[in-house]
């Protein structure tokens, strides 16, 4: 089975359980002639997009209620405003890096247009939604030691993978901006952040503006490996001029109202 036929496939099933609310495992293995470890695969993934539910036996289709509630406390205007400004700067065929987050997740769904791309990233879920894109970006995990408070890989296995490719752009989070320092977190484990940074070409920090100025101890990319910030509107011009006197690229995306 291509990839291809896998994500033909997964839509086909998608659409078939928003139409009619539930199907199940057996019926789908017989429709497409496959097995129905397949099908649960395909399920499970479809699920981890958070596109259906998993019931025993098959799978049913999102509540609207929570399906209204994802679009608007998951991705919110914000998040969205940031993810399409990031989108503008990569161009087709580029090779980047994804870091887990929500703000950098929320990147995924700006990529369908694009061509050619490689994608790198240490999340399950960044990669769920990756292998739905009709694009068919190709994807590429670190590997290494799973992580459940920042829930990606992390790790030696991951730095090492990582320093065997070059690539153009890494898109990356923060739980705080220090002015004068650079980027913050609370996650101690830092390392692969930094083999991150130092194997793209540009290092595009994607984070809502409620973030900066937070004092947070960890310094994770200090501003000197910090090519562009993306934020929203919301920042103060004496921060902005602040942030650009770092030597860094600012860029406050538009909040829709």
């Amino acid at each position: 089975m291509t990839k291809r036929n896998t994500q033909q496939r997964r839509h086909t099933i998608l659409n078939q359980v928003n139409e009619s609310g539930e199907v199940s495992v057996d019926t789908l293995a017989e429709k497409f002639e496959t097995s129905e470890v397949t099908i649960r695969k395909d399920l499970t993934a479809l699920e981890k997009s958070g596109l259906l539910l998993r019931r025993y036996g098959g799978a049913i289709a999102l509540p609207q209620e929570i399906v209204a509630q994802s679009n608007e406390e998951l991705v919110s205007r914000r998040k969205m405003a940031i993810a399409k400004a990031a989108a503008n700067l990569i161009k087709d065929h580029n090779r980047i890096i994804i870091d887990s987050g929500r703000t950098t997740a929320a990147l995924i769904s700006q990529l369908s247009n694009k061509r050619g791309l490689l994608v790198m990233t240490n999340a399950m879920n960044i990669a769920n939604q990756l292998l739905s894109l009709e694009n068919e970006p190709t994807l590429l995990m670190t590997g290494g030691t799973w992580d459940p408070h920042s829930e990606s890989f992390q790790g030696q296995v991951a730095e090492q993978v990582l320093r065997s490719y070059d690539f153009d752009q890494l898109f990356i989070g923060a739980d705080g901006i220090d002015i004068e320092r650079g980027t913050t977190t609370f996650n101690e484990l830092m390392g692969l952040s930094q083999v991150m940074a130092e194997s793209a070409r540009e290092v595009i920090v994607m984070v809502e503006s409620d973030k900066i100025g937070r004092k947070i101890p960890n310094l994770e990319l200090p501003w000197h490996k910090v090519t562009t910030l993306i934020t929203d509107n919301n920042l103060a011009e004496d921060i902005c001029q602040a942030i650009k006197g770092c030597g860094v690229q600012l860029i406050c995306a538009e909040v829709s109202k």
